[in-house]
């Protein structure tokens, strides 16, 4: 399989002279899931904010799909990237005066110039894949939190990513509507799309991860495959994490 995104010894700091990134080096194979755990503060949501430039690297090398992400990547290698990697945060951040049609359609029409006629049908087909077709005329105020997170996930998927980074996509949802949204990620597993999903949610990574990394501190820590990792995690950290966890 061809590695489409490469880290070795990336760092990221911040002015306050915290360390998110400490060294962190890791590939991921296309088609491959990869789901990074760990603490809060472990440096999970920086690390896969830096795969689509949203957070700038200090130093290291960083290659996405080919292109590299260097400290001093410019706005328009930035936009090309963002292109080809998807991104789902933990908000849904979905245009609250649009309706849901014109929040998957909008990115497509501006960003990828297509006609509101093909803008419409790729929408209609992906809001039928995330099982709410019958909310296309609805805005977002009017659907659940599950509802909102499936369509914040239709419309990264409507600019046709190679890539797309899950940035704990369930935290902010209520118990009952977790179900909802992990399945849907299950279904893009399932075509083999390319994902790095940060998640607490020890059963959906068992079932759909090829891979776990776990972090702290800035470091991974481990990475091994859901079976070795959640039964027989090598370090004494991975341990004590999973035994607060499960």
């Amino acid at each position: 399989m061809t590695t489409v995104i490469k880290a070795k010894n990336v760092v990221k700091t911040y002015a306050t002279g915290s360390i998110g990134l400490d060294g962190v080096s890791l590939e991921v194979k296309s088609g491959e899931v990869l789901v990074v755990m760990g603490p809060s503060g472990s440096g999970k949501s920086t690390l896969i904010r830096t795969f689509n430039a949203l957070e700038k690297i200090n130093s290291g090398e960083l290659e996405v799909l080919g292109m590299q992400i260097t400290p001093e990547i410019n706005s328009v290698q930035t936009r090309r990237i963002r292109k080809r990697v998807g991104m789902v945060f933990q908000q849904f951040n979905l245009f609250p005066h649009l309706s849901i049609l014109e929040n998957i359609t909008l990115g497509q029409v501006k960003v990828q110039k297509k006609t509101h006629e093909m803008a419409n049908k790729t929408a209609h087909e992906l809001l039928m894949q995330m099982g709410i077709l019958e909310q296309s005329q609805k805005y977002p105020n009017q659907l659940s939190g599950g509802q909102q997170q499936r369509v914040a996930i239709a419309r990264a998927l409507a600019l046709n990513p190679e890539i797309m980074l899950f940035d704990e996509p369930t935290s902010a949802l209520d118990p009952e509507r977790v179900k909802e949204v992990l399945d849907a990620m299950r279904l893009l597993a399932k075509k083999g799309m390319t994902m790095v999903i940060v998640s607490h949610e020890i059963k959906f990574a068992k079932e759909v991860a090829d891979r776990v990394i776990f972090m702290d501190n800035g470091k991974v820590i481990e990475t091994a495959t859901p079976d070795n990792f959640f039964s027989n995690a090598k370090e004494e950290r991975s341990r004590k994490f999973l035994n607060q966890m499960m």
